[in-house]
């Protein structure tokens, strides 16, 4: 019986994250075209595409140094995509003062509570945030996540920014 819950919990644990990941990630993606979208891995925003290593092959890649200090003007950009990348910065506010320095209209994507295998990713994330929705307009409240820090000084990081 045990087996068969933890299969169950394991199975619905695992079609959230496809939900919250795959298919909502995807149709915010096509509210594009994001003139700015920034630490996008190996996705195309349809404008500058800005990261702090290349993932993939992305048209107008911009490789950047310091997410917390972006080579961009004030105001630069009028939308701006950050997508799954507040979690894994040492500073959430500070970057996202920077998004709204070099953005009119910024829009955060990151894991919701209800997305538990993202949300608990130790090896690479080092914030939950508190919030059952995908996407904000302002940055939502956050603590750190337990032990994270521990594991990415012994372990390393996958992600540093």
């Amino acid at each position: 019986m045990l087996v068969v819950l933890l299969l169950v919990f394991g199975a619905l644990m695992g079609g959230a994250h496809i939900i919250s990941y795959y298919i909502l990630k995807h149709r915010i993606l096509k509210n594009g075209p994001w003139d700015l979208n920034i630490c996008c891995g190996n996705t195309d925003g349809g404008g500058i595409n800005a990261d702090i290593c290349k993932h993939a092959k992305l048209p107008n890649f911009h490789l950047i140094d310091d997410v917390c200090d972006l080579p961009y003007k004030d105001k630069q950009f009028n939308k701006v995509l950050c997508s799954h990348t507040l979690e894994h910065v040492d500073d959430p506010k500070r970057f996202y003062e920077e998004l709204i320095r070099v953005g009119e209209q910024v829009v955060i994507v990151i894991p919701p509570l209800w997305d538990m295998l993202a949300v608990f990713d130790i090896f690479s994330h080092k914030y939950i945030f508190l919030s059952m929705r995908k996407v904000h307009r302002r940055l939502p409240r956050y603590v750190k996540l337990p032990f994270a820090h521990t594991i990415h000084r012994k372990l390393g990081q996958r992600f540093t920014a």
